[in-house]
């Protein structure tokens, strides 16, 4: 049956899913990681979730810039002014190899002086460290990738992703297994060799994009034909979309990361809880993003195309098709906690501890699809500076609950896990507000 917008739910599915699949495939580096390192040890689990975040948290910083390029290309292609994507594309690239160089400078410098700080335990500082120290490699690569996603969402060619992140996660399975545990005739790594592992994978990642870029994409009609030298003033427009985004994905990464470093001051194994729980989540989580994502996307063309009135009921699509995916998803997984746990581990009692903390995060999702879909509407309306307000006041909040449950009263696990409810809850609210009351119709980008 037709919706009351451009655009039915099979066409916002068929654009979503090769999204979900893609990131949903990306996240298989991560659980991979959590998998084998469940098997290798406590110590070894709980550091991969500090560096993971810490990895994480610093990546986002090159996200952000994307999103803002997504938002860009995005308006560009509604407008039906293709040519102006290429430059978008190719000044995107000079940035981000300029800032992968920076940042992975500065990891090898700080990193480990900045973990010592913050984490308890010696051996968690240890392990995370030697994780960290080949992970910051796959800054010149993973932030090359994000660049073409961006590319490929907002020209809606999004088939590309989900062949992409097949390759991606086969390659890290491989490189995972042979360096962790030292097969092949290599010796065992542990944790080391997961991240070594992971950071060839996002080469073999961009190798993928550079080659069914040039065989399969109209390179002049996307003006990928001709490379441009760099251009400030082009870089500046960019600049004006990305900053917010940029600083917002870190400020949002960091507060996360800052969960884990109150939670492994509980104790070492309260961090591998939740180490397990950030796993599992990530299947649900990204099929929340990837919504999200597509709405961000097609609210830019819609806007583009002169189409604003649309956006709301777009909004409400997305937010029903996701909803019909992630609510059965995770009443399955909270039916069977046990089998899914043991994924990740072969411990019977950290699998018993894990599964309150595991029945509050999958609560999560009923406030989460909504208010996270609404947040990145905002996004999409070009915005970004409205978002990055919106954002912060949510995590300012959040920042104090985590300080008063976990650090405050030092709380259970599970009662922990209850901050994501609140973030989702005031980003939901704020971002309703926006899209519902203020003037954003015709903002220009």
């Amino acid at each position: 049956m037709k919706s009351t917008t451009s655009y039915t739910y099979k066409d916002i599915w068929l654009i979503a899913y090769p999204i979900l699949i893609s990131l949903l495939m990306e996240q298989m580096i991560g659980i991979t990681d959590t998998a084998f390192l469940g098997h290798v040890g406590e110590i070894e689990l709980g550091a991969s979730a500090i560096a993971g975040v810490y990895y994480l948290a610093i990546f986002m910083i090159g996200f952000g810039f994307t999103i803002g390029s997504q938002i860009l290309i995005a308006r560009r292609n509604g407008e039906g002014n293709y040519r102006a994507i290429g430059n978008i594309f190719y000044q995107g690239i000079y940035f981000l190899m300029l800032m992968s160089l920076v940042i992975f400078t500065l990891s090898q410098l700080f990193s480990e002086q900045i973990l010592g700080v913050l984490v308890a335990s010696d051996r968690i500082v240890g392990a995370a460290t030697d994780y960290i120290r080949w992970r910051v490699y796959g800054f010149f690569f993973s932030f090359i990738g994000a660049m073409f996603r961006a590319f490929f969402v907002g020209t809606t060619q999004t088939r590309t992703l989900t062949l992409n992140s097949i390759v991606m996660v086969l390659a890290n399975v491989v490189f995972n297994y042979t360096l962790i545990f030292g097969k092949f005739g290599f010796p065992p790594m542990g944790i080391a060799g997961a991240a070594i592992g992971s950071s060839l994978a996002e080469l073999v990642s961009v190798l993928f994009f550079i080659v069914y870029t040039y065989k399969r994409i109209d390179f002049r009609k996307y003006g990928l034909n001709h490379i441009p030298g760099f251009r400030t003033r082009e870089l500046s427009q960019i600049m004006h979309i990305s900053v917010w985004t940029m600083i917002q994905n870190f400020i949002s990464l960091s507060t996360w990361f800052l969960f884990f470093i109150f939670i492994e001051h509980l104790g070492e194994r309260p961090l591998a809880i939740s180490n397990i729980i950030r796993s599992v989540s990530s299947i649900p989580f990204m099929t929340v993003t990837a919504f999200a994502s597509t709405c961000s996307s097609l609210v830019s063309n819609q806007i583009g195309a002169g189409h604003s009135r649309q956006v709301p009921a777009l909004i409400n699509q997305h937010i029903r098709l996701c909803a019909c995916i992630v609510v059965p998803l995770v009443a399955l997984i909270s039916l069977f906690p046990s089998p899914v746990l043991r994924i990740y581990t072969d411990i019977p009692d950290l699998i018993a501890a894990s599964i309150p903390t595991l029945w509050v995060l999958c609560s999560t999702y009923l406030v989460s699809i909504p208010g996270f879909i609404y947040f990145q509407s905002v996004s999409g309306t070009g915005n970004t500076r409205a978002a990055f307000i919106l954002e912060m006041i949510a995590l300012v909040l959040y920042i104090v609950y985590i300080l008063i449950v976990i650090i405050g009263l030092k709380a259970d696990v599970a009662v922990c896990w209850t901050a994501e409810h609140l973030y989702a809850i005031c980003i939901g609210v704020a971002s309703y507000l926006y899209i519902r009351k203020f003037n954003w119709q015709h903002k220009r980008i």
